[in-house]
């Protein structure tokens, strides 16, 4: 391992002039940006982050006067190695996410840094979303959609990005910026760029012209195809801005930046059936998909044998026919359309093709069920997680894919099997898209001082023989990279390959962006820079650098991410094995604050990953080692004595709220001498303390309620008296009757004790609760914070804990009747309630309250986190700003949640009151109070 070199101090002052305040040059900001969930690895000289499109080009200028390259990174999901570089990262994740809603969804425009996921989810009113559907959806962003020319499961090559981009701003290495929707877009790039605008019109007749040209362009780019650039641009369109817009389509960042683009949507159809159908080989699979594509499915979905023996590990294996795997193969198959009656006529034809096939393994049947059918797809897309997640410590996943006509489809799985047992490539699956000819094949290598890399090396030779011989191209939707970039030539012959070469030196002819990407003429080049992974923790050994986590962390913009948490770990001990004390010392030094200090620890990042890390158990322990004995032995106390404790903190709100307002600045002068993670900051616009909780017993209750703790520590927001009131009227007015332990003061859920990774403490709070359930009605347990529903299922056994939101939903509602509904509602779910599968509840309450319930697209944990709001407020400034924004533009008449530091958060966040959705429920149901 080589330790970055500190910027020079040259490069760094003329990156600071050309973009003041976007320049990130510490080691953790290069070494956390530096991975991704390709099998490269390059640490860049600095990471980038400009606030807007003229930063972007004075970063370009900048770049090639210094001699260095530019390369664009958004969501990090790339999986051959293009979005690595050792010269300049421009991080345009932060700061271009915007989304446009056009013609009542018909069109959508869109900055790079949105995320796939999110950009539908604003299109969904419509009934509308994007064409391209890759399974990253959840993390890859627009300006990787573009980039790679993404696809997926259901678009082909009819609604890829290619085929249903509409538009572009694009800002070229020299600084122009060309619009290529605006009525002179070609006039203003003959004006301002004439060398590019004739170059493209050169190369346009000549390809036209050239009917061998244009006859081996059309047979690539009849498949799947994103190796080198996309000629078919020349033969698709006529003019130069528009040859040019769907050139940088699939160019990953090679040819320019691409601002913001406009997409033609397709249609969201909502009657869709499924099925799996088993065959005994992948021959026989093979031999019906040209009868089975000819039915018109969306999607044709290959498992090899292999496949099917992982999918049977999963949790959703009952979607699976009992079955002894020995060389059968399946397909996934899905149809569909607009209306049910349609839908009823493909599944009779998808019947009487089935009825057909007499070498069937099990009988295939169809369904409509959605939880069957998501059973069926979690199997097919948890195929990466669950290979991924088994590999042996220290490998690296390498997920590859290649396309070839449909009717070579089983030679090539054939060959690709054959490949793995003679490279000794043990569990390799091959999996895809069927019906494009599309598949995806993953390897576990480890890249260390044997001979791995030469087993690699003589495996791609032999796979892309196999591939080529087939009439295949080598990248079918992960974009060329660099694992792919020496193979070029090879795929189009030396004439197409010097044209791609003549449209790369005609857009940046100074070659300044990602140099080494998509074209290289060192043969070696896919074996240079190939990334070591050095196990760290059983908590994150797993970890395959995907960036799925990295949408929904609350602290991305703020310091890390769950991805960039974990290489730094692996960056740390890699320094430690190398001696390197100095890098080792600054790497801790920046890791407590960025890493530590301002997790959520929201677990959030563990619904996202596709091998089910919780980087959240990770902190905890950290911030475990940490703590010294007085402050184990102090918070211990405090669980003996949580009662006394929890009235201390609220008469300290109580008078800090009488103080005079100086008197509040107190706590930032202690923060500023003291530890800024254990001296809470107080600021005016927190509540003062809550009331003590006290026990109402009842044997023959319904339920036993443990109010949170949270009532105690904060008061009710104004207009209210709290939801721990609130359950109880709610309760009696549907005569549901509530048991509430003695000694309740001193009970909690365990929250405080095992975010802060302080196990004694937590153990004694859990042998007080069990003691105090011991004697409690044989009922389930109630509570009202949705983090503290969470806390207790992991703190009490043998228990059925139950939200209280779900509780009142199930039980109390049907009995209510609702007076007054309110015009509107801003609802902001928490983190927990999202793990803890409360949507369905919460929006059954919150429809009854509210004519109009909003649920802000950009919602996401607010970060308050119990006390992480107070130690670090600017966290929580950070996560709830875009939905803030959101919230603020809704207009809405009430604002709610299920967490009553939520609550504080987001009313901090927002301006707006937040209470709790119970609260609002109660007030709906009482009778209107005389003014």
């Amino acid at each position: 391992m080589t330790r970055p070199q500190p910027v020079h101090p040259r490069i760094s002052a003329a990156l600071e002039s050309a973009a003041p305040g976007a320049v990130r040059a510490r080691v953790s900001d290069r070494l956390g940006m530096a991975h991704d969930a390709s099998h490269y690895l390059l640490t860049p000289q600095a990471v980038l982050v400009p606030r807007d499109v003229d930063q972007v080009a004075a970063i370009m200028r900048a770049a090639a006067g210094l001699g260095l390259g530019v390369t664009f990174r958004s969501g990090g999901t790339s999986l051959s190695g293009q979005a690595g570089t050792e010269h300049l990262l421009v991080d345009v994740r932060r700061n271009f996410r915007a989304v446009e809603v056009l013609d009542d969804g018909a069109r959508v425009r869109v900055q790079p840094g949105a995320v796939l996921r999110q950009v539908n989810a604003r299109l969904a009113p419509y009934g509308r979303r994007l064409g391209p559907d890759p399974a990253s959806e959840s993390a890859c962003t627009i300006g990787g959609v573009i980039a790679n020319n993404s696809s997926g499961m259901t678009c082909g090559t009819h609604a890829n990005a290619y085929r249903t981009l509409e538009s572009m701003v694009l800002v070229l290495p020299s600084g122009t910026v060309v619009d290529t929707a605006a009525p002179d877009a070609d006039a203003r790039l003959r004006a301002v760029e004439p060398g590019l605008a004739g170059a493209l019109d050169r190369l346009r007749d000549r390809i036209r012209g050239n009917a061998d040209w244009a006859r081996r362009i059309g047979r690539q780019f009849a498949l799947k195809n994103t190796m080198g650039y996309g000629l078919n641009s020349f033969l698709d369109h006529d003019s130069p801005a528009q040859i040019l817009a769907h050139l940088v389509v699939g160019s990953e960042g090679t040819l320019g930046f691409v601002a913001e683009a406009v997409f033609r949507t397709v249609p969201v159809h909502g009657d869709v059936t499924t099925g799996l159908v088993v065959f005994p080989s992948l021959r026989a699979a093979m031999g019906v998909l040209p009868e089975l594509v000819a039915a018109g499915p969306a999607a044709v979905e290959l498992l090899d044998a292999e496949s099917l023996r992982v999918a049977q590990a999963l949790p959703a294996t009952g979607a699976l026919p009992e079955l002894t795997v020995d060389r059968h193969a399946a397909l996934l198959v899905e149809w569909q359309e607009a209306d049910a009656d349609l839908l009823a006529e493909r599944e009779h034809q998808a019947r009487r093709l089935f009825a057909g096939w007499d070498d069937l393994t099990t009988p295939a049947t169809l369904s409509r069920e959605a939880a069957g059918r998501a059973a069926l797809w979690h199997l097919r897309k948890g195929l990466y997680a669950a290979v991924a997640g088994a590999r042996p410590a220290g490998t690296v996943a390498l997920l590859e894919d290649v396309a070839v006509p449909v009717p070579a489809l089983a030679d090539l799985c054939d060959d690709l099997t054959g490949l793995f047992d003679r490279h000794g490539y043990q569990r390799s699956v091959v999996f895809g898209h069927a019906k494009d000819g599309n598949l995806h094949f993953m390897l576990n290598e480890r890249f260390g001082a044997g001979d791995e890399v030469a087993r690699y090396a003589a495996f791609t030779e032999e796979m892309v023989d196999a591939v080529l011989a087939r009439d295949g191209t080598l990248k079918a939707e992960h974009g060329t990279g660099r694992v792919m970039a020496p193979y070029v030539r090879r795929q189009y012959g030396d004439d197409l390959y010097e044209v791609m070469r003549e449209v790369k030196r005609a857009c940046d002819p100074t070659g300044t962006l990602n140099p080494g990407v998509l074209l290289s003429d060192d043969p070696h080049a896919h074996l240079r820079h190939l990334k070591p992974v050095v196990p760290v923790e059983p908590e994150v050994d797993r970890c395959v650098e995907c960036g799925y986590c990295e949408p929904v962390c609350p602290s991305r913009d703020l310091t890390t991410t769950p991805r960039q948490r974990i290489v730094l770990r692996r960056e740390l001990a890699a320094a430690d094995a190398a001696g390197d004390i100095e890098l080792a010392r600054q790497l801790r030094a920046e890791y407590r604050y960025d890493a530590v200090d301002t997790c959520a620890v929201d677990g959030m990042c563990g619904t996202a990953c596709p091998v089910l890390i919780n980087t959240g158990d990770l902190t905890k322990r950290l911030r475990a080692e940490r703590h010294g004995r007085t402050a184990r032995r102090a918070w211990t106390t405090a669980a003996r004595h949580w009662d006394a404790t929890t009235r201390g903190m609220n008469l300290a709100l109580d008078a800090a709220a009488a103080a005079p307002p100086a008197a509040a600045a107190a706590t930032r002068t202690a923060r500023r001498v003291g530890n800024p993670d254990a001296v809470p900051r107080y600021d005016r616009d927190l509540p003062r303390g809550g009331a003590r909780r006290r026990a109402a017993p009842d044997p023959g209750a319904d339920a036993v309620y443990l109010p949170s703790c949270l009532n105690t520590l904060f008061g009710p927001a104004p207009g209210g008296d709290g939801v721990l009131a609130a359950v109880r009227r709610l309760a009696d007015r549907a005569g549901v009757r509530l048991h509430i332990p003695d000694g309740v003061g001193d009970l909690c859920c365990g929250t405080p004790w095992s975010s802060k990774g302080l196990p004694d403490g937590y153990a004694a709070m859990r042998q007080r609760v069990r003691a105090a359930l011991a004697g409690a009605p044989d009922a389930p347990l109630i509570t009202d914070a949705a983090s503290c529903t969470e806390g207790l299922r992991q703190l009490v056994d043998g228990v059925e804990v139950v939200d209280a939101v779900a509780f009142v939903a199930e039980r109390i509602l049907p009995r209510l009747s609702v007076e007054r509904r309110l015009p509107s509602l801003a609802l902001h779910p928490t983190c927990s309630s999202t793990r803890l599968g409360l949507d369905a509840a919460i929006a059954a309450v919150a429809e009854a309250v509210a004519d109009r319930v909003v649920v802000p697209t950009d919602w996401q944990c607010c970060a308050f986190a119990g006390d992480r709001g107070l130690l670090h407020p600017e966290l929580t400034a950070s996560a709830t700003r875009a939905e803030a924004a959101e919230v603020r533009a809704a207009g809405c008449t009430a604002h709610a949640s299920v967490n009553r530091t939520c609550e504080l958060g987001m009313s901090r966040a927002t301006g707006h009151p937040y209470r709790h959705l119970l609260e609002l429920l109660d007030a709906a149901c009482a009778p209107e109070r005389p003014t």
